[in-house]
């Protein structure tokens, strides 16, 4: 066999497609695999760039194969779909794969690799997102039911135990009907503690981690936040500047610029959607707080609130915290609210 030096990986849950090529970019490899085969094969074969593209499994297949002394890489879907020439097949995946990764402007893009930690520190936020999920549910169900038989109650989640209170007082609602809401108000219980559970677990992740207890302190971020950004954001070295960093999170406008004119079209949305979503969450807090009086602020704020639509204004101080993160991540600096005698950002 000819000497390998990069290989296009397309992943899947039962067959694997490979495609190799040499020094001269000649096709030296193309093989399919099963499941139980791939480390087998790798083992055998000589150090090789192999490049996948990044999705949850791809993690733990890099960390594998990179234990067999490959260099692995990981590219989002959206770079390697242009290099994919007519159709859709595993070999032909597997063939743009391969091509994608040995373009140098893509390397700024790759995918840095989790370890089992960080994948699990992941994990709690994405099932305590489905559990509080799954709560707001169950209390809409609650009212929603509770409607049809004349029970109304004020929003949140803390007016909710006074509607079950009037519900089983009252006579007059069928015994099945009542049966149900308990069913519904036991399950609303139980996911409740489970969300409480999942807090504590998180909180301890914040307290445990030096990074999230600076990115705390921002306005806007939180434990909460910041501990989605000490863990989803592996290297942050890895961006060339703060507004790469906002971009990544989906925080700054389209470009649609031509013939010198500059168009700045929609926000992108793109990147981590539940990071975004956490950053825009607190600036929308932020501005609330504003609103009622908090001392808290930026000098531009105040008259970006005046001018500008409200989510127009959290989505712009979102993209601020996220540039005062990426700061911070890089410098290893604590945040200093403007107006103290220190500087915003100093060394710790």
């Amino acid at each position: 066999m000819e000497t390998i030096v990069r290989i296009g990986l397309d992943t899947s849950k039962s067959v694997f497609q490979l495609h190799g090529v040499d020094r001269m970019e000649q096709p030296v490899l193309r093989r399919k695999l099963k499941r139980s085969q791939v480390l087998a094969f790798f083992g055998r074969l000589p150090p090789a760039f192999v490049a996948m593209e990044a999705c949850g499994a791809s993690h733990y297949w890099a960390r594998e194969l990179r234990s067999l002394g490959h260099e692995v890489a990981m590219i989002p879907p959206q770079y390697v779909k242009p290099y994919v020439q007519r159709g859709k097949s595993d070999a032909a995946d597997a063939e743009a794969i391969c091509e994608a990764a040995s373009r140098p402007k893509l390397r700024k893009n790759f995918v840095p690799i989790k370890s089992p930690q960080q994948q699990g520190a992941q994990m709690l936020t994405r099932v305590r997102t489905q559990f509080i999920g799954r709560r707001t549910q169950l209390a809409n169900s609650i009212r929603g039911y509770a409607a049809e038989f004349g029970f109304t109650g004020p929003k949140g989640l803390s007016r909710l135990q006074q509607l079950l209170i009037d519900i089983r007082a009252d006579a007059t609602v069928p015994e099945l009907a009542m049966e149900l809401v308990e069913a519904l108000a036991t399950e609303l219980a139980r996911v409740d503690d489970q969300i409480a559970t999942l807090d504590k677990k998180l909180m301890q992740l914040h307290r445990g981690n030096e990074m999230s207890r600076r990115l705390a302190a921002i306005p806007g971020v939180g434990p909460i936040g910041a501990t989605l950004l000490s863990i989803k954001v592996v290297d942050a070295r890895g961006f060339k500047s703060a507004r790469n960093f906002a971009a990544w999170l989906g925080l700054t406008p389209k470009n649609h610029s031509t013939a010198g004119k500059n168009r700045l079209g929609v926000i992108t949305r793109a990147g981590d959607e539940m990071l975004r979503s956490v950053l825009v969450a607190g600036a929308t807090a932020v501005i609330g707080d504003l609103r009622r009086g908090g001392s808290r602020m930026w000098p531009w704020l105040k008259a970006l609130i005046a001018r500008k639509p409200p989510k127009l204004v959290a989505v712009a101080l979102a993209n601020k915290m996220a540039r005062i993160a990426w700061k911070l991540m890089i410098s290893g600096e604590r945040y200093r609210p403007i107006g103290n005698a220190v500087p915003m950002a100093t060394p710790i």
